[in-house]
């Protein structure tokens, strides 16, 4: 009677446990963007990125402290944070959706993994759908790698362009983040 018990207690606790969570995160996710147009090219980066990934649900969450972007130049990062994404008032830049296309099995050995990634970008007060096509990679050591590439419109955030800049600034920004991941 009492193995009987265990059994069952067991057959009830053993599946939540393999089922448990495996979560990675970063404090130094890298994001780049780039504007190119003919009178100006113009590159930032941001080595600050956070991010939290659940390998069980394939959720992810990322965030930019939108005054960590540097430029080439100081001015330009002067007008980025001042003018165009109000960073006082909007400080973070937030990415919050799922990374479908793996299993958590594919994770476990090296190798490089397309996945595509879905959810909700906000930029500027400002909430709009997102899907990219991505890349996680496992390298030799076990390390989890993140890619994706994908475009965003200032428009499309309300992130107003003066017209005396506006052949500057392209009308379609590409962004590239790179995220190595770290296990919980």
């Amino acid at each position: 009677m009492k193995t009987e018990r265990i059994l069952l207690l067991a057959a009830l606790i053993l599946p939540t446990l393999l089922q448990a969570q495996v979560r990675f995160a970063t404090r130094n996710g890298h994001v780049t963007f780039t504007s190119e147009t003919p009178l100006e090219n113009i590159e930032a980066t941001n080595d600050k990125a956070t991010s939290v990934f659940d390998l069980s649900s394939g959720a992810v969450e990322v965030a930019v402290l939108m005054k960590a972007f540097t430029f080439e130049k100081a001015l330009m990062q002067e007008h980025f944070n001042e003018n165009y994404v109000e960073s006082d008032k909007y400080p973070k830049g937030t990415f919050k959706g799922t990374v479908s296309g793996f299993t958590a099995g594919d994770l476990t050995k090296p190798g490089s993994y397309n996945v595509t990634v879905t959810g909700d970008l906000t930029i500027h007060g400002v909430t709009k759908p997102l899907t990219a096509e991505g890349t996680l990679v496992v390298d030799p050591t076990g390390v989890l790698k993140a890619v994706t590439t994908f475009i965003v419109k200032p428009e499309d955030f309300d992130i107003k362009i003066p017209g005396l800049v506006r052949d500057n600034i392209a009308k379609e920004i590409d962004v590239k983040v790179q995220i190595e991941y770290q296990k919980l």
